[in-house]
């Protein structure tokens, strides 16, 4: 008699088993990379009134030749934060320049006007007293010369 037993044998499993070293992954801080140049001041070396020139003079030739072809240079603006006085340097680049320096508040309106003058050529020293009728917080200055306009943050105690 012939009997065929179909038997069933236990097959190995094949479960493969990987022991890797994971590495922890470490957070990153992102990098600002900025192109800023150190403060070095210059007493002297640069321009006509060497005590408030306060910019190195490691500009490219580029540079400097676009900033003579400018109207207006705001050069400081101090004490800031200021109280009772504020003093400008500007320096124009055209005889007779209308030139008009308003205070600005945080919403862009006109809050006063300190000038309202045609201006000579050259570096130019101005010093105005705040209106007590400002309070104290951040306004911006805004100073036109012609059809050129720069705008500084001033803060008012």
């Amino acid at each position: 008699m012939g009997c065929s037993v179909n038997s069933w044998a236990q097959q190995a499993d094949s479960i493969h088993i990987s022991l890797k070293n994971r590495v922890k992954k470490t957070s990153r801080i992102p990098e600002i990379k900025a192109n800023i140049q150190p403060y070095k001041p210059l007493f002297g070396t640069f321009g006509s009134s060497g005590m408030f020139n306060t910019y190195s003079g490691t500009a490219k030739p580029s540079t400097i030749a676009a900033t003579k072809d400018k109207l207006l240079t705001i050069v400081k603006i101090y004490p800031n934060p200021v109280e009772e006085q504020l003093n400008i340097i500007l320096s124009i680049g055209k005889d007779g320049t209308q030139t008009t320096i308003k205070i600005i508040d945080l919403l862009g309106n006109e809050v006063v006007t300190l000038a309202n003058e045609r201006l000579n050529a050259g570096e130019q020293t101005k010093s105005f007293n705040i209106p007590s009728r400002l309070n104290a917080g951040i306004y911006f200055l805004r100073v036109m010369a012609g059809a050129e306009s720069q705008v500084k943050r001033i803060s008012v105690l």
